[in-house]
């Protein structure tokens, strides 16, 4: 294919999981990426895990990717929030009768799904190992050519090339960004005592430390751990032997999960913020981490990328129906509206904890742990963050309830 409705550029989670989705809409698009699946769909690739909301779970459904993630993920019972390991934590967990507040992935499973099913869809040309050398947007389309010499064309341009993304720099878009001076350090554990399917998030003053259920496997019980770190911890912390980092995790966890039997391999990915101020150009669209990438502080950043994917989805549908051009500058315009103030939002939240989680001092731990404390006693509050953990605040794309479009 040497033509499609949209050129997507970047097939990592987003940028895959939108071309499944045009493809089951009837668009069809070209994905070009430079990475190897070879390598990032390898066991020790980035040992990074994904907590995926109800609302995105309901759209990987209605594109039919969950088959693909049968028996590969644990889902979310109850969410705990502590400031350290003091009384006043704060619980979340669903109503009878309602379904997990979300499920958690291994990344190497989501993209090993995702990846597998674009390239079993026919609107899907996936071009990986390639990178696009020269792209032009004008009046009549979108104009590339790859790094094998081929060349392509479309009508829209996505940009969903993560954080580093050349096509936001290219187009010029003023982004707003700085650095945590922190380092998330990732890795898996094994641990005595089942995690019955609850998601930890304990603030410390040096950055908060999270431990997500995934499935059991032959070696029993295990989780994933992010933990941050001031970026002048993270060497010496990466450089600990296996017993001294297991003897570290103990103490940051308190022991609630009981001896902990195995660590898995470990990775540091330094976190930033940026956020562009408009998310499309001409014949441009930006989602994902192109478009803002935010602390992992609250497990939000790649549903909030598919949140961006699935108000595309909807908008080029609707436009394509009334014979627009999948560019048109009303569409665009829309897309912008719609999600700009929900990544605004997301973004200005998942920062706001970070810093206020970060204030040292007794006497802010025993404001956090009163406003905690005050939460758990308010249903209707509780319900409003719930509902931002499952994805279903504002106004949902209708694949995010699980409809096409």
């Amino acid at each position: 294919m040497s033509q499609a409705d949209v050129l997507i550029l970047g097939g990592g989670l987003v940028g895959s999981a939108l071309a499944v989705a045009l493809d089951v809409h009837g668009l069809t698009s070209i994905v070009v990426d430079p990475a190897d699946p070879a390598v990032t769909t390898a066991a020790g690739f980035d040992g990074r895990a994904s907590a995926i909301a109800s609302a995105p779970m309901r759209m990987l459904e209605a594109i039919g990717v969950t088959d693909r993630l049968a028996g590969k993920g644990c889902p979310i019972e109850g969410i705990r929030v502590s400031d350290g390991l003091k009384p006043g934590a704060l619980d979340f967990v669903p109503q009878d009768g309602e379904d997990a507040l979300g499920t958690m992935f291994e990344n190497r499973d989501l993209r090993l799904a995702l990846l597998g099913a674009a390239g079993a869809a026919k609107g899907v040309d996936l071009r990986m190992k390639t990178r696009a050398s020269e792209v032009t947007r004008d009046d009549f389309g979108v104009h590339a050519t790859l790094s094998d010499g081929s060349e392509v064309r479309a009508q829209l341009l996505v940009g969903a090339e993560g954080r580093s993304s050349p096509t936001r720099e290219a187009a010029g878009l003023n982004t707003a960004r700085w650095s945590y001076d922190h380092v998330a350090l990732v890795t898996s554990i094994g641990h005595e005592r089942p995690h019955e399917n609850v998601a930890y998030e304990i603030f410390y003053p040096e950055g908060p430390f999270a431990i997500l259920p995934l499935v059991d496997d032959d070696r029993g019980h295990r989780s994933a751990i992010v933990w941050s770190v001031r970026g002048a911890q993270a060497p010496g912390m990466q450089k600990l032997g296996e017993r001294g980092y297991l003897a570290e995790l103990s103490r940051k966890m308190g022991g609630f999960l009981g001896e902990l039997t195995w660590l898995g391999p470990r990775f540091a990915h330094p976190l930033g913020f940026h956020h562009a101020a408009t998310i499309t150009a001409h014949r441009l669209a930006l989602v994902g981490d192109a478009a803002h990438g935010i602390h992992p502080i609250a497990g939000q950043g790649v549903n909030v990328g598919f949140r961006d994917l699935a108000a595309l989805v909807e908008v080029l549908v609707e436009g394509k129906r009334i014979g627009l051009d999948m560019g048109d500058p009303a569409l665009l315009a829309r897309y912008q509206r719609w999600r700009s103030l929900d990544t605004f939002m997301v973004s200005l939240a998942t920062d706001g904890l970070t810093r206020l989680f970060g204030i040292p001092g007794n006497a802010a731990n025993a404001v956090r742990r009163f406003g905690l404390s005050a939460v758990q006693r308010a249903p209707a509050l509780k319900d409003r963050f719930i509902a931002e953990a499952r994805g279903e605040s504002g106004v949902l794309p209708k694949l995010l309830a699980g409809l096409t479009v």
